[in-house]
């Protein structure tokens, strides 16, 4: 794939990303990542600190798998739904079938009474398989700009 065709399919993966949260398609989503991957959500001076922990960890596509299962059978939680606004993505690395790609984002929290309200801005931090399709993170950092986060985040960013 020549590297303009690159840059369309993850923007495509991006993109595709965000339409199976906000469609409510929360079992595919797992399926966005390799097996051996690394999901986590963090804030910013979290981040900058190299500090690894976060509000939401997973060191394997299993545990997307059981959190999409906790989600969706044990957890009680009131019902909403997301809106997804992501910038363009950037590019800031090929190498050995590996992009490292930079997008922001904007996060609407859609209330069932019809409330919305900005729920999370920030920006994902990629490392994306490239070499085969199709094409799936191997790490997706979730980077908060905002250490305030709501108790209600039961749903991936």
């Amino acid at each position: 794939m020549d590297e303009q065709g690159l840059r369309l399919a993850i923007g495509e993966l991006v993109a595709a990303y965000a339409d199976c949260i906000d469609d409510d398609r929360i079992e595919e989503w797992p399926d966005f990542f390799v097996d051996q991957c690394r999901y986590l959500v963090t804030s910013r001076d979290s981040h900058e600190a190299g500090l690894r922990h976060g509000v939401i960890y997973a060191a394997s596509r299993g545990m997307l798998v059981d959190r999409v299962t906790s989600l969706r059978r044990a957890n009680i939680f009131e019902r909403h739904r997301y809106r997804h606004v992501t910038g363009p993505t950037r590019i800031l690395n090929i190498a050995d079938g590996v992009a490292e790609a930079r997008t922001n984002f904007l996060v609407v929290r859609i209330m069932h009474d019809g409330t919305s309200s900005l729920f999370a801005s920030g920006r994902y931090l990629d490392r994306i398989a490239v070499a085969a399709t199709p094409l799936r993170f191997i790490e997706r950092l979730v980077v908060l700009d905002s250490q305030k986060i709501d108790t209600l985040l039961v749903i991936p960013l």
